[in-house]
């Protein structure tokens, strides 16, 4: 009885230590390493990117709200009070290029660039995590149907994008702020965290 007794927690224990070699082969193994691996490259360069991203010249151009926001404070738009607009643009009557040339007016304090727009509410960005932004920037049903390639491309050759290392001065000849990031370095970690599958990492 005693003998049975034995072989039987025996077998058990030869079971369970099988068991949970495998558990670990599954969680070490070349699956585990790979995603682990495709995370790991994924996290600098995603942060990177966040860090231009969530800064205000890129968050003045996707406000919460209907107008404009401007400066490194991102304050709301006083002139004229022109709303977004269906299209980004301002109004028929008075839109964008009223005011916004493509090019900095440093005489008036007035930033330009091609294309001056207010993105989509669909791509509103202020007070957002990075997370979010990043999701509802790789969702085609939110970023106008969009492939990974074509938001790569907005994100690195858009001269609107790209305005944020050149913002020019302000109304009191005051250069504006410009991303914590040089645009170099923000281009590479975009095209890096795109070819690496754009992983979005928990916040």
């Amino acid at each position: 009885m005693k003998k049975t007794i034995v072989s039987v927690i025996s077998l058990l224990i030869l079971v369970l230590g099988f068991a949970f070699a495998e558990s670990r082969k599954d969680w070490s193994g070349d699956n585990h390493n790979a995603a682990h691996s495709n995370i790991e490259q994924s996290q600098d360069p995603f942060d990177k990117m966040m860090l231009v991203l969530t800064h205000q010249r890129c968050v003045n151009c996707h406000p919460a709200g209907s107008k404009p926001i401007k400066g490194d404070d991102s304050h709301t738009t006083r002139a004229l009070g022109i709303p977004r607009g269906a299209d980004g643009h301002g109004l028929k009557s008075i839109d964008c290029s009223t005011c916004h040339s493509e090019e900095n007016n440093d005489f008036s304090g007035v930033p330009g660039a091609p294309e001056w727009a207010l993105a989509p509410e669909s791509m509103i960005w202020e007070g957002k995590t990075r997370v979010e932004i990043a999701t509802q920037m790789m969702d085609p049903k939110r970023n106008g149907g969009r492939s990974p390639e074509e938001i790569m491309k907005h994100l690195t050759e858009h001269e609107l994008v790209l305005w944020a290392w050149d913002p020019g001065v302000d109304s009191e000849g005051i250069p504006r702020e410009k991303p914590p990031v040089p645009k170099d370095e923000y281009i590479a970690a975009v095209k890096e965290w795109i070819d690496n599958g754009a992983i979005i990492p928990n916040e």
